[in-house]
């Protein structure tokens, strides 16, 4: 019965019906405060396109926006599903989160800090890491120091990093953490991953959640609400699978018989440049001996006549010169002329 007792929601549930409620803040603000590393006070809960709590809401996608106490906007992204161009879509969603954000008229001072942070449970590349983080630098093309921005602050001249300027983005690859959760991050992780937090946990926010996010301190309604929210996602999850590996199989099919095909045109390919390379090599070699053969014959065809020559000085006539060198006796009288 204890575990039954201490079963606790999804994250991504909580933010689409439990969090964005004021009495509720105290999660979201311990969650914010690990993540991003410095004290969050949430004073709003700003409208959000993935947020909306329409029965035919998208259930792959759940994110919330709030504003901090300094003005921050913080946009916080679970994502279930893959999604192909997942990063390009971040950009825009915060690009336009700085747009709408600062009033025609305004000064760029007015531009808004933008804290993107997406937990993500699909594999979306290559990496070491559960956690990366995105930040700007400019960095010197040759010195490769990095750039400190001076700007202006209540008519002090004050110096920041570009990183406290642009956005910072922050990927949570769940399904890569596989550590024991010894640090508040590392105990946040794990509950997004399993579900589990530790009772004695000190972590922030996750005190409050253990009490305001029990699966059975919600109504029946909201239970059957939320079950109907797991089987979608298991179903998403199956169907994407499936079509993976259907994928994988025909992409194996197809690169095979393609591979066959190239393989037949690089070989007849590679076949004809290579015989024409032995063609002429042997060509070559043919054609060194008969030069050679050739340059022989004509050495003996010269000496043949040389001695010819000799041979009719002494006295000897055409038929007896041909008799004797093996030229005919036309080749001998053309000799004399």
């Amino acid at each position: 019965m204890e575990e039954l007792k201490d079963k606790y929601i999804r994250f991504d549930w909580a933010i689409k019906r439990l969090l964005r409620q004021k009495a509720n803040f105290g999660v979201l603000e311990g969650f914010l405060t690990v993540f991003i590393g410095e004290p969050i006070k949430v004073v709003e809960i700003l409208e959000s396109e993935g947020n909306q709590q329409a029965e035919d809401d998208k259930f792959n996608r759940v994110d919330i926006k709030a504003k901090n106490s300094k003005g921050d906007i913080i946009i916080v992204e679970i994502q279930n599903t893959s999604e192909l161009y997942y990063l390009e879509r971040v950009l825009y969603g915060v690009a336009k989160a700085i747009t709408e954000h600062i009033n025609l008229g305004n000064t760029y001072k007015e531009v808004k800090k933008v804290y993107s942070i997406s937990i993500l449970y699909f594999d979306l590349g290559k990496g070491s890491d559960y956690i990366y983080v995105g930040q700007n630098n400019f960095v010197g093309l040759h010195t490769k120091d990095n750039l400190v921005i001076s700007t202006k602050e209540k008519n002090t001249i004050v110096r920041k990093s570009p990183s406290e300027i642009f956005p910072t983005y922050m990927l949570v690859r769940v399904n890569e953490f596989n550590n024991v959760a010894k640090s508040p991050l590392e105990e946040w992780v794990a509950y997004l991953k399993n579900g589990v937090i530790d009772p004695y946990t000190k972590a922030p926010g996750l005190q409050e959640a253990r009490e305001k996010l029990r699966y059975y301190s919600m109504s029946n309604a909201e239970r059957h609400a939320y079950d109907e929210h797991l089987n979608a996602i298991m179903i998403q999850n199956d169907v994407l699978g499936n079509a993976k590996l259907e994928g994988h199989a025909e992409g194996h099919a197809e690169g095979y018989a393609e591979g066959r095909a190239e393989g037949r045109a690089e070989g007849r390919a590679e076949g004809r440049e290579e015989g024409r390379k032995e063609g002429r090599k042997e060509g070559r070699k043919e054609g060194r001996e008969e030069g050679r053969e050739e340059g022989r014959e004509e050495g003996r065809e010269e000496e043949r006549k040389e001695n010819a020559k000799r041979f009719l000085a002494m006295g000897l006539t055409p038929q007896q010169v041909a008799e004797g060198t093996g030229l005919s006796v036309e080749e001998v009288k053309e000799l004399v002329l």
